[in-house]
């Protein structure tokens, strides 16, 4: 039930559909991709991943709000949705590490959002007929207003969103993980940490913290950095990290990574970064109906299951996969490419997310996989080989 006072807002859809509802967060107007997300918690997460940016997220968990925010979880310094849906918003958080309620965090960064409504309904026409955009607004209230300026949005296929949340300067990283789950690797390594660049097309935090906590020395570097530029950092290892918007229409980024897989040094991507570099390689990307949002998607590879998380519109076409390149993981689901390796170089990437806060933790294996990728490098390199 809305709160006495509360603000009417209007929700439509690409195809016409309306729905009516309140407003929590900013008000006005927002237009954006609508898609949905299972995960039972972490919305703040969502919320702040820059792979959500240029995107209204529909959130299918019926209660948000209950924990409140805190500047811990954020994956970046903002929000960076366009916009959220929910069934039930909590105005009174209950935790301890809460600093405010969603909707006062909402409303600080701009950031419009609607409840009250049927979130399944919007789920299920989703997955019928496909992500499209839609629009929340709490001014403009008649669908047919509302529809006309959700018609001349862009479509997120060729869309290029990468500009809109890189690092606009380089700088450092030095933060492990401070969670429980912490994950450290198995043998204790003295050696000088390792080296690396991560190719900021969206970085989440918990990413960095990762990298950190398993021995590594992190500058993040803008998306249009020049290979040449990234080399002069002389890294053990280079990252690839997620992000928003169509890869394919990344194409700083591609002709990137073509010029990186010359230099032999251990590449490893995630998301964005997993699609890049396998366009790099020779692959077509293709975008998925409704795409993968959550944090129970399974994938296999040589009879073993991860679940993981997940967040992403397109995938790479198995069809056209180089000789030289093997999927070593699929989503188990519809059977999609979840993870990419190179049959000689140091060079594998996963669609998924391994450093999933909070979710499953199944795959933080591969963040031990690149160290070691480096720290193979790094011998041959003193051995001048």
């Amino acid at each position: 039930m809305p709160l006495s006072g509360a603000r009417p807002a209007l929700l439509v859809l690409a195809d016409g559909t309306f729905y009516r509802g309140w407003s929590f967060g900013a008000t006005g107007t927002t237009i954006g991709e609508i898609v949905f997300n299972t995960g039972m918690t972490g919305y703040q997460e969502v919320l702040t991943d820059p792979s959500y940016c240029g995107q209204i997220v529909t959130f299918t968990y019926p209660e948000l709000g209950n924990t409140g925010v805190n500047s811990e979880d954020e994956e970046s310094q903002r929000p960076q949705v366009k916009g959220a849906i929910a069934r039930n918003i909590c105005f009174r958080p209950s935790n301890w590490r809460s600093s405010q309620s969603l909707p006062e965090y909402l409303e600080q960064n701009n950031i419009i959002g609607i409840y009250g409504i049927d979130t399944r309904a919007i789920t299920r026409k989703i997955r019928i007929v496909g992500a499209m955009n839609g629009g929340i607004s709490t001014e403009i209230l008649d669908p047919s207003d509302l529809l006309r300026l959700v018609a001349g949005a862009p479509n997120m296929l060729g869309l290029n969103l990468v500009t809109e949340v890189t690092t606009a300067e380089p700088y450092e990283w030095n933060e492990p993980t401070a969670e429980a789950w912490e994950f450290k690797p198995e043998e204790e390594d003295e050696s000088e940490a390792y080296n690396v660049v991560a190719i900021d097309f969206g970085i989440k935090r918990n990413i960095l913290r990762r990298l950190a906590s398993y021995g590594c020395r992190v500058t993040v570097v803008p998306a249009t950095t020049p290979p040449e530029e990234i080399l002069k950092y002389n890294p053990d290892g280079v990252f690839l990290s997620n992000g928003p918007g169509d890869p394919a229409a990344v194409a700083e980024g591609i002709e990137t990574a073509k010029s990186l897989l010359e230099s032999d040094k251990p590449l490893f991507g995630i998301c964005l970064g997993h699609q890049i570099l396998g366009l790099a390689l020779g692959s077509e990307t293709f975008k998925l109906k409704f795409g993968h949002r959550g944090l129970n998607q399974p994938a296999g590879g040589n009879s073993q299951v991860e679940i993981t998380s997940q967040n992403h519109s397109f995938a790479i076409d198995a069809n056209t996969l180089a000789s030289e390149v093997e999927v070593s993981h699929l989503n188990l689901n519809d059977r999609t490419v979840a993870a990419l390796r190179h049959k000689s170089l140091p060079v594998f990437s996963v669609q998924y997310h391994p450093e999933a806060s909070p979710g499953p933790h199944d795959s933080d294996y591969v963040f031990k996989q690149f160290v070691r990728a480096m720290g193979e490098y790094r011998a041959g390199a003193s051995q001048g080989k």
